[in-house]
């Protein structure tokens, strides 16, 4: 079937979710954090997604923002980072306002043009998006931004990817669903969605009884590969 949706997941896909500790590490007086950044915010969002599959298989569900900050928590200890309150604060305060990678605007104006209908579908609770997507301004580019608070669980359950038929009244093969998670992008693939996986860091693809339809290194190339799916 012709692609009528574009959907996105939201962190790490469209945005940056590095900037903030990046950010944090160029600021001045944060020699201490400006050595460990990189291992930490890879800390952080690894513990920050894992609290999201536990809390889905044990029915204990929570909002994003509570496991952004459990996952930041255990980072900073992790890395000898837990005792400047003000840095956790700060970093924090940052990941409201995380840079979108910078073919992001581009890239979904290119879409509207063209004719598709576009949305992020993410964990993010709804506070949380509407501040990426106002801090990022491509709120113009977008029909819907979907959260999984709607459902009350976290992806990759399938009750998530039920929201975009929902809101688009579309077929699940009538979607173009990109994710820079590959577990992510697999079990949409799973789930009937034409799947790509962002896949910035060059990263084996997982191991899971689905795999995603296409493989880039950045999202510059969607408009044409939507395109040519039509």
């Amino acid at each position: 079937m012709a692609i009528k949706v574009c959907v996105f997941d939201a962190y790490g896909t469209l945005f940056d979710v590095g900037a903030a500790a990046r950010s944090v590490a160029e600021e001045s007086g944060r020699a201490g954090f400006a050595a460990v950044w990189q291992a930490l915010a890879e800390t952080w969002r690894q513990k920050q997604l894992q609290y999201t599959w536990l809390r889905a298989v044990a029915d204990a569900h929570t909002d994003f923002w509570s496991v952004t900050q459990d996952g930041l928590d255990f980072a900073l200890e992790a890395h000898g980072q837990d005792g400047d309150p003000e840095l956790r604060e700060r970093l924090l305060a940052l990941y409201w306002e995380l840079a979108a990678f910078k073919e992001v605007p581009v890239m979904l104006a290119q879409l509207k043009a063209a004719g598709f209908q576009t949305a992020i579908l993410s964990n993010g609770s709804p506070d949380m998006l509407e501040g990426a997507v106002e801090s990022a301004v491509i709120g113009e580019y977008l029909d819907a931004v979907l959260s999984v608070e709607d459902v009350g669980i976290f992806k990759p359950h399938a009750k998530v990817y039920d929201l975009v038929s929902a809101r688009f009244g579309v077929d699940r093969a009538e979607v173009l669903f990109v994710s820079s998670n590959g577990w992510d992008a697999a079990a949409s693939a799973g789930y009937g969605f034409q799947t790509v996986w962002v896949n910035r860091k060059d990263e084996p693809v997982d191991r899971l009884p689905w795999r995603p339809a296409h493989v880039l290194d950045d999202l510059s190339r969607i408009p044409d590969l939507a395109g040519r799916l039509l």
